[in-house]
C-alpha cells in the first residue's frame, strides 16, 4: 500500500467518524437532572414567617408588572406577557410556595419557578375547489385571514441570577413591610360573680301636712307709724295659727305700736 493511499484512507475514517458524531442525537434535558443535596437556585431561607414571606414575595411581584393570583398564605402566582416581535409573543409564569423553616418557626424557605411559554404567529391556508365546465374541477389555494397564535416552546427559566434578583427584591419587601406579630394564646378564666342580694324597701312614710303659709311680709311690712288700734279677734287668731318664727314678729308689733303712741 502506497503513502497517499493510506493517508487517504486515514482522512476518510476521520470523516466519517466526525459526520457520525455530529449527526448523534443530543441527551434529553431531563436526564441531565442531578437531584443534588446542595444549594438550589430555586430555595433560599428567610428570617420571617410564612405569611410574611409569601406577602413580600406577593409585592415584589407586583412591582415588576405581574398579575398575580393569592388564594392562600403560603403560594404566589404570577403571570407576565413580552412582545418580542410583532409575530412572537412570550408569556413568564412565576409559581412561589411558602414552608415553615428547619430552625425555628419564625423563619421560612421559599421555593420559586419560572416557566417561559413561547408563541408564534401562524396563518392558517385553505383549499377552494372551483368548477369549470371545459376544463373540470380545479382546487386551488387561497390564503385565509384567520391568523393565530400558537405556543411553540415551553421551558422552565434555569439562570441563577434571574432567580437572585428575585430573591433580592424580596428581602427587601421585607426590610420594608411591617411584619404581623403573633398573639400570645393565653388561658381565659371564667368566674361566676355572686348573686345580687335584694333589700326590701320599707313603703315611703306619709308626707307630713305642710304648715299654713302666712305672708310674712303682711306683718313685718306695716308701718311703724300707723295709727292705733285695737287688734281684733281675727288678727288674734291668726296669730296664733303661725308658726313661732312668725309669731314673734306678731307680738313685736303692739309694743312698737305702744312706743309710737307715746
Amino acid at each position: 500500500m502506497s503513502t497517499s493511499l493510506f493517508k487517504t484512507t486515514v482522512a476518510s475514517f476521520c470523516g466519517l467518524m466526525l459526520l457520525a458524531a455530529c449527526s448523534s442525537t443530543p441527551t434529553p434535558k431531563f436526564q441531565q437532572e442531578l437531584f443534588e443535596t446542595g444549594a438550589s437556585p430555586y430555595a433560599r431561607n428567610f428570617n420571617s414567617s410564612v405569611t410574611d414571606t409569601c406577602e413580600a414575595a406577593r409585592r415584589a411581584l407586583l412591582s415588576q408588572g405581574y398579575l398575580t393570583t393569592m388564594t392562600r398564605n403560603d403560594t404566589v402566582d404570577g403571570t407576565k406577557n413580552f412582545q418580542p416581535s410583532g409575530d412572537t409573543h412570550v408569556v413568564v409564569e412565576f409559581h412561589v410556595v411558602c414552608t415553615p423553616g428547619e430552625e425555628a418557626s419564625s423563619t421560612s424557605i421559599v421555593y420559586v419557578n419560572a416557566v417561559q411559554n413561547g408563541f408564534a404567529l401562524k396563518k392558517s391556508d385553505t383549499s377552494a375547489s372551483v368548477g369549470l365546465s371545459v376544463l373540470g374541477s380545479l382546487s386551488l389555494p387561497i390564503r385565509s385571514n384567520s391568523d393565530a397564535m400558537v405556543k411553540i416552546s415551553s421551558e422552565t427559566i434555569p439562570s441563577g441570577k434571574f432567580y437572585d434578583r428575585f430573591f433580592g427584591l424580596v428581602d427587601h419587601y421585607l426590610q420594608t413591610v411591617v411584619r404581623t406579630q403573633p398573639v400570645v394564646s393565653d388561658r381565659v378564666e371564667t368566674r361566676l360573680l355572686p348573686m345580687p342580694i335584694e333589700v326590701a324597701t320599707p313603703p315611703a312614710a306619709a308626707a307630713a301636712p305642710a304648715p299654713a303659709s302666712v305672708p310674712v311680709t303682711a306683718t313685718v311690712s306695716t308701718p311703724m307709724a300707723a295709727s292705733p288700734s285695737t287688734p281684733t279677734p281675727s288678727s288674734l287668731s291668726n296669730a296664733t295659727e303661725t308658726p313661732d318664727l312668725i309669731g314673734e314678729a306678731v307680738a313685736v308689733h303692739p309694743a312698737s305700736e305702744a312706743g309710737a303712741v307715746r
